[in-house]
């Protein structure tokens, strides 16, 4: 092992075994042998078998679902690691769940991606990275280090690399809250940049959807930062296509795909989904318009960054 790394520790989870490994071959640095069990009673157990005093730790484990299971497998984890005397303990969390609870919207409802922020910090946590927050506010619920990534420039690289006609491409944001994310990706590909504005005229009515932008013979590139149900994007697609778009491509960074939404996006207007492995896809979701992109290399530059002391930020300037 390279010297620079001799003080460097490694933990996957459980929740997504693929990512671990990934991350751990770009890195040149094995997994720590961990064990990790569940009681017949429904009770985490988690044991470091290896020493990690006075080491720089990296805990790898994205909160999907089970969500519950696999937040608390990551707080039993850290306090694992911290009562074992590491030195510092890094939460890698490339989904980060809750995050879409994260204000209050109506009275009597929890803030619980702040919550989860607050069991973080007192499990043990030193420091947390995690990938396209739902909301950017999100970092200020952490009293401890917390750096945002974004899979954003994987996304761009992949477009520019696949053969598209970017001087034919509009980017379009799926609805209002996801514009930001959009003229992003618009600026990098140095195409033009179109909104749905949706709403529902009465309660029980169908959504009523108005582009601002021209799609009409256009390449369309959708960009989100989940989809869960894909009831959004693909009423998305669909209104695209009857407008007279070319082709449609979408991408996100989270591909929950819970519920119908394979059955929905298979039988959608969309031609091609763009997405990351921030979340272990199973074979029903894993469907034959989905090209996955690995978050891995962008998360392994970010370990060596933190542990080296050097810029994360950095990574996305350049």
């Amino acid at each position: 092992m390279d010297g620079l790394y001799q003080d460097i520790v490694l933990i996957g989870g459980s929740a997504h075994p693929e990512l671990n490994s990934k991350i751990s071959e770009a890195l040149g640095i094995p997994l720590t042998p961990t064990e990790i069990k569940h009681f017949a009673d429904g009770e985490s157990y988690v044991h470091i078998c290896e020493s990690v005093r006075g080491k720089d730790v990296f805990v790898i484990q994205p909160t999907c679902r089970p969500v519950n299971e696999n937040l608390m497998e990551l707080l039993i984890a850290i306090d694992a690691l911290k009562r074992a005397s590491a030195s510092r303990i890094n939460a890698i969390i490339p989904y980060y769940g809750y995050s879409r609870q994260d204000r209050k919207d109506k009275s009597r409802v929890p803030i619980t991606s702040k919550l989860v922020a607050d069991l973080l910090d007192r499990a043990g946590a030193d420091r947390v990275v995690s990938v396209d927050l739902h909301a950017d506010q999100i970092q200020g619920f952490f009293n401890i280090p917390m750096d945002a990534l974004t899979a954003q420039p994987i996304i761009v690289d992949y477009v520019k690399n696949s053969g598209y006609d970017l001087e034919n491409m509009v980017v379009v944001a799926p609805d209002v809250g996801s514009v930001k994310r959009s003229r992003y990706l618009a600026e990098r590909l140095g195409c033009p940049l179109a909104i749905i504005d949706k709403r529902r005229p009465q309660a029980n009515v169908s959504e009523v959807m108005n582009v601002i932008g021209d799609v009409a013979g256009k390449d369309v590139l959708m960009i989100d930062d989940i989809i869960d149900t894909a009831g959004t994007i693909c009423g998305a697609a669909n209104a695209l296509k009857e407008l007279g778009a070319k082709s449609i491509t979408a991408g996100c960074t989270h591909p929950l795909f819970n519920g119908e939404a394979p059955k929905r996006l298979m039988e959608s207007a969309m031609d091609k989904i763009i997405v990351t492995d921030t979340v272990p896809l199973t074979e029903e979701k894993n469907i034959d318009k989905v090209v996955v992109v690995s978050i891995a290399p962008l998360l392994a530059k970010t370990i060596d960054r933190i542990h080296k002391g050097k810029s994360v930020s950095s990574l996305f300037e350049e």
